[in-house]
């Protein structure tokens, strides 16, 4: 059994964006900070892929108990079948673990706050 890797958090009631640190001691306008919509897309995603995951990994562990129950298989088939919903199983666990790992890897690399194009000057057009 794999342990999930860290989810991406959702922004919290409350939250504040980084505080306003410039590089350049010149630039006088106060930087806008908005949470970033790709990070987002990732928490979006986490939550949307974790259910359905849970899910089928619950169906195939209730059909693997079922299948190993002396009760359900009378042939000696059924040895096979189990074997198969095994496999089954630790495949679908290796997934879970590369898609969830996936969207984690990428939420570590992406900034939860970005600069803010509001309230920028704009040349006259």
């Amino acid at each position: 059994m794999y342990v999930d890797p860290p989810a991406p958090q959702p922004r919290q009631p409350g939250e504040k964006p980084p505080a306003s640190s410039s590089a350049n001691p010149l630039d006088g306008q106060p930087r806008a900070w908005e949470f970033n919509p790709e990070y987002q897309r990732l928490v979006t995603a986490w939550q949307t892929v974790l259910p359905l995951l849970d899910t089928l990994t619950t169906s195939l562990d209730k059909a693997y108990q079922l299948a190993r129950s002396p009760q359900t298989w009378d042939a000696p088939v059924g040895k096979r079948y189990v074997e198969d919903i095994a496999q089954w199983r630790s495949r679908l666990a290796l997934y879970r673990q590369a898609v969830l790992t996936s969207i984690s890897d990428e939420a570590a690399d992406t900034p939860r706050w970005i600069p803010s194009s509001a309230g920028a000057p704009h040349a006259f057009q």
